[in-house]
């Protein structure tokens, strides 16, 4: 999963590159484990499907949702939070798979934030037309710890914005194999997933999968 990995070839090398203070875009990082990711994802959503959760306001999501570690993400009329308990199977959430794991804390250290043990990792489907608005990642207990973003499947515009959702928003496309790590003076800026294009994969086909790696507890 490190960099030398990859070999000379320029199309799968990858880059690095600081988009702002705090954020840091891994290009093609996850290529040589792509197939491994995607087959560790369908390995946690057997046992916990993703599902089109409701927010508080009685929205139901456009993206798809499931979790795996020791917290998942949840949201429902209650509001947002984290729960050791999938509210689907009554049951706690899958354990985060070993790559996982390693590759969620050396894509923090590659972006220079050290010792980065996730204990949630959110699985997003997307398909053509999905979206996920501006948001804040505030749920979690320790905003010193980063996020870090690994991108599957069809290309996606990141929305990243400044500390209130008015602000202006950078866009920046997100490839399969890319990752996007940011914590530091840009933990809570807003961001979002602008509407996903329909197009086909070799991998996944006409959809899109997002891990998200967080320090919940």
């Amino acid at each position: 999963m490190t960099l030398e990995l990859f070999g000379p070839d320029e199309s799968t090398a990858a880059t690095r590159e600081d988009l702002l203070p705090g954020v840091v875009v891994l290009r093609r990082w996850t290529l040589a484990v792509d197939a491994a990711l995607v087959a560790a994802a369908h390995g946690v959503t057997t046992i916990s499907p993703v599902r089109h959760m409701m927010t508080p306001g009685g929205f139901t999501m456009s993206v798809a949702m499931s979790n795996c570690g020791e917290w998942g993400w949840v949201t429902d009329r209650k509001g947002y939070r984290y729960d050791r308990i999938d509210p689907e199977t009554g049951t706690p959430w899958p354990a985060m798979p070993a790559i996982f794991q390693s590759l969620a804390t050396e894509a923090a250290e590659e972006a220079g934030y050290k010792n980065f043990m996730p204990d949630a990792c959110l699985i997003n489907r997307y398909e053509p037309g999905a979206r996920m608005s501006l948001h804040q990642d505030r749920n979690e207990r320790d905003f010193g710890q980063p996020i870090v973003s690994v991108s599957l499947g069809l290309p996606a515009v990141f929305q990243f914005g400044g500390d209130k959702r008015s602000d202006k928003t950078l866009r920046v496309t997100l490839s399969h194999g890319d990752v996007i790590v940011w914590g530091g003076p840009a933990r809570l800026r807003f961001h979002g997933i602008l509407p996903l294009k329909p197009g086909q994969h070799p991998l996944l086909g006409a959809q899109r999968l997002n891990l998200t790696f967080r320090r919940a507890g």
